[in-house]
């Protein structure tokens, strides 16, 4: 059984915890984790969820995923996670997220970052993820389309491919 922290609704922890699997109480909630990893052939790694998970199964997602658990900090879990699902060690400690998504139950960090990773290589959960692949922004749309994709909004896709070389909501030419 895992334990999540609660989180006002300006995304300050509280003193109160969640099981994960149930709902925040009202006025209260949870904390997420989605990463982005990039290479520089304009991709991102995605990856398949494994036929064992209870959410999403057979559906490709961005990189990693997770909800922070109780204790964690959001930098923490990205680490976890990345190690947990794929095998890579990286350490997010001081990196922020590049954007924060408010969800009907919380907030969802997402954290992008450029990385050339060996598909090879990785060590994956096969409890959560069946396969990787690295995939173009218009192949991750198409497979939004035609529902191989969890259902993002095209705009958050977009936006993570945008956000990957520079944050901010300013474009500044180079």
């Amino acid at each position: 059984m895992e334990i999540l922290d609660l989180y006002d609704v300006t995304g300050n922890k509280t003193d109160q915890t969640m099981v994960r699997g149930t709902k925040p109480p009202k006025g209260f909630y949870r904390r997420k984790i989605t990463i982005g990893i990039f290479n520089d052939k304009e991709e991102m790694l995605i990856q398949k969820v494994s036929q064992e998970r209870k959410y999403w199964t057979g559906m490709w997602t961005p990189s990693v995923s997770g909800s922070v658990s109780t204790g964690e900090t959001s930098q923490l879990t990205a680490s976890r996670e990345a190690k947990e699902e794929l095998g890579l060690n990286i350490d997010f400690s001081d990196i922020r997220p590049a954007f924060t998504i408010n969800f009907s139950e919380g907030f969802d960090d997402f954290y992008l970052i450029k990385k050339e990773v060996k598909i090879e290589k990785l060590v994956l959960q096969k409890e959560e993820v069946a396969e990787v692949k690295w995939a173009t922004k218009q192949q991750i749309i198409d497979m939004i389309k035609t529902g191989e994709f969890l259902p993002f909004h095209f705009e958050i896709i977009d936006l993570m491919f945008l956000l990957k070389d520079e944050q901010g909501s300013y474009r500044f030419k180079k």
